[in-house]
């Protein structure tokens, strides 16, 4: 979406632009020397570590992606008149991207690595759910082989390996190669000893970390014993230090905290429920797709992952609320739209239904003020009646597509249009009509 606008913002200036892309399918785009020698001015819009060496001794502007969305034309200009500090890759960058923001980078390079587990993984355990609830398990009576098989594959593979990669990347983006195996060793312990989702997050800066203090360790070794570094010394000891770390120090009361918010989620009365599903839900469409959302889908995932599916179905009714409150918006208050977000306000009925809020943020970032709270309220009545109802939510991911595994899906799928519907109509009422 960054892309998209620095893109049509050019076109509008005039100005030949040339974007690369490192979204989930890798990088597209890709900017060659001959096009930064010749750019006069570089735009990074990244919520995670790229390649900066390349871009040495160029005007360098680092920003994060919504500001990309937001502000393309700014950007653009600032690149043109070569408003932004020359770039060295000698030096510590002094961008808020880089530092006040390094610790969301690092996590967000271990969510968006990690999500792919989560869709496959949570999509197959919702098709294995379609055979019944328990039909995975060869010792009940309602056993199928395709209901094991799928299982097997999405939630005893795919899905058990969220929490390693998710710490792995995290570590990766820390200290980049070197900190991936002890790192994700961390992940893999914290897994495999009640840490979740939790012990993953610490494993995997605690993996970083170490790495990078065994850099600055090893930094007086002979020039000579440098090759031996990233195949022995830094995993060797990254994983050894790690491992200690993660054994003596965090699992047990990570374990014990983790078991603490089962116990806290399990007591839940219906009016507590209620809110913990309307402040879920709300979180998912505050920043849609940001901290405070992956903050509330990872509670979601965890609680599913400790057998508890009340939380997740608030969380996924929150994430689809927003794209399908936009669309109904862009359908019935055409006269508040341009003819280009109408044609996109179609798109987000798919988007919604499938459960990517981010489909909401191109219309969040031109209309903040009044898109962002009209989707946190329908997002938070959504989330407190899908609560109140009772419904539960095995799988991780789906959207609409896993209703007929939620229980109590009707009224599921009534919460859904209510929230929607009251998004829709607070954009209606508060968004002024466009002169076209």
């Amino acid at each position: 979406m960054a892309a998209e606008a620095l893109n049509k913002k050019a076109k509008e200036m005039g100005v030949t632009i040339k974007v690369e892309t490192n979204g989930s399918t890798g990088v597209k785009n890709m900017i060659t020397d001959e096009d930064i020698k010749n750019a006069k001015g570089i735009i990074v819009a990244a919520d995670k570590n790229v390649d900066m060496g390349r871009f040495n001794g160029k005007h360098v502007e680092i920003v994060p992606v919504k500001d990309g969305i937001k502000r393309p034309q700014e950007l653009i200009q600032n690149a043109l008149d070569k408003k932004a500090p020359v770039y060295s890759s000698n030096e510590t960058s002094k961008s808020t991207s880089n530092d006040r923001k390094g610790f969301y980078k690092h996590l967000m390079s271990g969510v968006s690595n990690m999500l792919p587990f989560v869709v496959g993984g949570g999509i197959l355990i919702a098709l294995s759910f379609i055979f019944g609830i328990n039909a995975s398990n060869p010792a009940d009576p309602s056993f199928n082989p395709i209901a094991k098989i799928l299982m097997d594959i999405g939630g005893s593979n795919a899905f058990f390996l969220m929490v390693p990669v998710l710490a792995g990347f995290i570590g990766m983006s820390i200290a980049d190669r070197p900190g991936f195996a002890p790192a994700m060793v961390g992940g893999l312990i914290s897994a495999n000893n009640g840490g979740g989702f939790l012990g993953g997050l610490v494993g995997g800066f605690l993996g970083g970390y170490v790495v990078v203090l065994l850099k600055k360790a090893f930094a007086k070794l002979p020039e000579k014993l440098e090759g031996i570094k990233p195949v022995l010394l830094y995993p060797l000891f990254g994983i050894l230090i790690t491992g200690l770390l993660m054994y003596t120090v965090v699992i047990s009361p990570v374990a014990a905290i983790n078991n603490g918010i089962t116990d806290f989620l399990n007591s839940l009365g219906t009016g507590n429920l209620i809110l913990l599903g309307a402040v879920l839900a709300g979180m998912m469409a505050i920043d849609m797709g940001g901290p405070i959302n992956k903050a509330a889908f990872t509670f979601g995932i965890a609680a599913i992952a400790a057998g508890n599916y009340y939380p997740h179905a608030a969380v996924m009714i929150g994430g689809m609320t927003p794209p399908l409150g936009i669309a109904l918006a862009t359908t019935f208050f055409k006269n508040k739209f341009t003819k280009d977000e109408r044609e996109a306000g179609l798109t987000n009925y798919i988007m919604g239904a499938s459960f990517i809020t981010e489909g909401a943020i191109p219309f969040a970032a031109a209309d903040p003020m009044r898109i962002i709270p009209s989707c946190v309220v329908g997002s938070a009545v959504a989330g407190g009646l899908a609560m109140a109802f009772k419904c539960q939510l095995p799988a991780p991911h789906g959207g609409l597509f896993v209703l007929p595994i939620i229980t109590n899906p009707l009224m599921y799928l009534a919460s859904a249009v209510i929230g929607s519907l009251i998004t829709a109509v607070l954009i209606g009422i508060t968004k002024p009509a466009k002169n076209i």
